[in-house]
């Protein structure tokens, strides 16, 4: 018998995820994705904005809570081995790219995500995953891809404009808050919420809609009217 392996996002395992279960299976398993949803440009153009101003920067502009370092030019995808679990027929494997990385003069890296919002506590579970998921990846590569070891540092560069200011040659300027947010390295808290993924991955069918799910709402609308 094959063994399904099966390809994870690290933003899917973070948003589609706990958005619906069922959208998931969907596009994990049978290639069924949502249709793509239109991203404002000027949150594209913020994140890029913001790793060119941090790039090559030492880590003392972030926040005295990171051990010394500095941020690398860095904005790479990454893929892991396979992973198998125990329990399950089903493996496996992480594809994403992260936004940049922190070399420590120990040796050590860091994976950060730059967030432009309202820092909240709630951050920190929410993007445990993602984070996560781009430590495992790049600790276990697969053969040929981007690798760094070890992961030493997770967390979020919140940036909340607050402030807007007048600039040179007819510009404004925004300021905003910068807020560090810690995310613990947990391997063996992330390969649990895995085993729990495959759990459902290997459903023969998929599982319940979330009551809450505009675009399963929407098909089954369409089904319930012979469309």
């Amino acid at each position: 018998m094959t063994t399904p392996t099966y390809k994870l996002s690290p933003s899917d395992l973070t948003f589609l995820w706990d958005e619906c279960k069922r959208c998931f299976y969907l596009k994990v398993v049978h290639k069924f994705a949502r249709p793509a949803v239109p991203f404002p440009s000027i949150f594209n153009k913020i994140d890029s904005l913001m790793k060119k101003y941090y790039q090559g920067k030492h880590t003392d502009k972030i926040t005295p809570e990171l051990p010394s370092g500095i941020i690398l030019p860095d904005n790479a995808w990454v893929q892991s081995q396979p992973i198998p679990l125990p329990g399950h027929l089903a493996q496996c494997y992480l594809t994403g790219k992260f936004d940049t990385v922190v070399q420590f003069d120990d040796g050590t890296f860091g994976v950060i995500d730059f967030k432009t919002s309202t820092p909240q506590a709630a951050h920190v579970a929410f993007y445990s995953r993602q984070l996560r998921a781009y430590a495992y990846a790049l600790e276990h590569p697969a053969p040929g891809k981007y690798s760094l070891s070890p992961i030493s540092r997770l967390g979020l560069l919140v940036v909340e404009p607050n402030a807007i200011q007048e600039a040179p040659n007819d510009h404004v300027a925004y300021l905003g808050k910068v807020t560090w947010m810690e995310i613990p390295v947990d391997e063996a808290t992330f390969l649990a919420f895995l085993d729990e993924v495959l759990t459902v991955l290997e459903l023969p069918e998929p599982p319940e809609a979330s009551e809450n799910c505009a675009w399963c709402q929407y098909r089954a609308a369409a089904r319930h009217n012979g469309l």
